[in-house]
C-alpha cells in the first residue's frame, strides 16, 4: 500500500499529543529522533509491506509524544563522540542530556556505560 507523501485533505485530523511527563520532569530529544523513526520505520516497511499500515499508526504515535524537541551543536557532539568512541548520533543525545544537566534515558549498553564514564570523570 503506498501513500502520497503529501498531505492529504482527506486524511484524519494531526495526531493527538500524548501526555508522558510532567511539565517539571519534561522529555527532550534530539530533532534527529523523528528522522531515525522514520528511518526504522522504512526499512521495516520494505522489509514487511504488510505492516506497512502499522508502522505508518505508529511512527505518527511516536511523533505526536510530548516531547521537548532540540537542536544539538553538532561540533560538540562530534567532539563527545571522538573523545568517548560513539557514533555521531548517540553523542548526539548524550550532548543534549549534558547540556540540559539531565540524565540521559536509554536501553543502549555502550551509550550508559559512555554516559556513566563522563559522570565519573
Amino acid at each position: 500500500m503506498r501513500r502520497s507523501w503529501r498531505p492529504s485533505p482527506s486524511r484524519s485530523p494531526a495526531p493527538r499529543r500524548r501526555r508522558i511527563s510532567s511539565p517539571a520532569r519534561a522529555l527532550h530529544a534530539p530533532t534527529l529522533l523523528a528522522y531515525e523513526l522514520a528511518s526504522v520505520a522504512l526499512r521495516k516497511s520494505r522489509l514487511n509491506p504488510h505492516l506497512q499500515p502499522a508502522l505508518v499508526a505508529a511512527l505518527e504515535d511516536a511523533l505526536a509524544l510530548d516531547l521537548v524537541w532540540a537542536d544539538v551543536d553538532q561540533a560538540a557532539a562530534f567532539e563527545l563522540a571522538l573523545d568517548l568512541d560513539l557514533t555521531s548520533y548517540d553523542a548526539s543525545y548524550l550532548y543534549l542530556a549534558r547540556s540540559l544537566g539531565a540524565d540521559l534515558v536509554t536501553f543502549d549498553a555502550k551509550l550508559s556505560k559512555a554516559a556513566s564514564r563522563l559522570a565519573d570523570t
